[in-house]
């Protein structure tokens, strides 16, 4: 488990910034990212770089160095997962970059039309 602080609260969990950050057992490359302050509020998230390779949106320079990243490897980039038993979609809109080493996070809003806010995870998985 480890701590993860937002910079700036993610979209809809205001004001919410500290968070743990947690692997599911079992399943390398999901994680649960759980409210310090609220644990009932929870979010599954999954490793990018594990289940979704291509996928690797621009982290901007500024928030970069407000992370402590200086090298992508620095960077873990997760992605948030809305579970259903129709079939799992990810926000491939809003990814998390959290900085491995500070433990710091910030919520990307991107700005491309091609990105949807809900893939359906089978379809983006090993694209």
């Amino acid at each position: 488990m480890s701590a993860v602080r937002f910079l700036t609260p993610p979209p809809g969990l205001e004001p919410l910034a500290d968070f743990e950050l947690e692997a599911v057992a079992g399943a390398p490359g999901l994680f649960t990212l759980t409210a310090a302050e609220r644990p009932e509020i929870r979010l599954f998230v999954i490793d990018a770089e594990r289940h979704l390779p291509g996928y690797s949106p621009e982290l901007p320079d500024d928030l970069a160095a407000a992370l402590g990243v200086t090298a992508a490897e620095e960077a873990q980039l997760l992605v948030v997962v809305t579970p259903s038993q129709q079939g799992s979609t990810v926000n491939l809109l809003a990814p998390i970059v959290v900085g491995r080493l500070s433990g710091e996070a910030v919520q990307l809003v991107l700005e491309d039309d091609g990105l949807p806010l809900r893939a359906e995870l089978a379809a983006v998985a090993g694209a």
